[in-house]
């Protein structure tokens, strides 16, 4: 049974590859589990290439401590378009041939009172909590559920992106993948 491991422990990012997975390939199944390692970006990462990077290094990182035959980094940002701040987050999967595949989330725009804490210092999360009255948000529906009503939550949204990370291995014969 192939093992991946996601690079956190958090369960809406482990929930989302676990989803995309089955998803992509629905006749195997795999051993998932996460593993907490350090993205080497900020705590909320400000653009898309921050964001990207901290994709690819909890990816990269966690391959050099597990085994596993793939490996996913999932790291969400922010960044500021004129006046307005959008979020969306980055999916990095490698394989143990050391082929990677990317995708990304839709973007959508946080309100100005959330923007704002962010602008302050504060990680999207910690700003939904404050503005919405939660606790962990980030560990359950997130922003982008929050502000949906869960029509699309932190899950679905995660899953989207890790679906197309994979298609590279869904599709090996198209992108010369071992």
């Amino acid at each position: 049974m192939p093992k991946v491991i996601i690079a956190s422990t958090n369960p809406v990012k482990i929930n989302a590859a676990s989803n995309a997975f089955k998803e992509m390939f629905p006749t195997e199944n795999f051993n998932i589990e996460g593993v907490s390692v350090a993205s080497g970006v900020s705590e909320q990462p400000q653009n898309d290439e921050e964001t990207f990077q901290g994709a690819l290094n909890r990816t990269e990182n966690v391959s050099k401590i597990t085994d596993a035959d793939f490996w996913v980094g999932i790291e969400g940002g922010i960044e500021e378009k004129n006046t307005d701040m959008e979020a969306f987050a980055w999916v990095v999967v490698k394989a143990k041939d050391g082929k990677i595949g990317k995708g990304r989330t839709g973007t959508f725009f946080l309100p100005p009172k959330i923007a704002e804490l962010i602008k302050q210092g504060k990680e999207l999360g910690e700003a939904d909590d404050i503005v919405f009255g939660r606790k962990n948000s980030k560990q359950s529906n997130g922003a982008v559920g929050i502000l949906t009503d869960d029509v699309v939550d932190r899950i679905k949204y995660y899953t989207e992106a890790v679906v197309l990370a994979l298609i590279p291995f869904k599709n090996k014969h198209l992108y010369d993948i071992g």
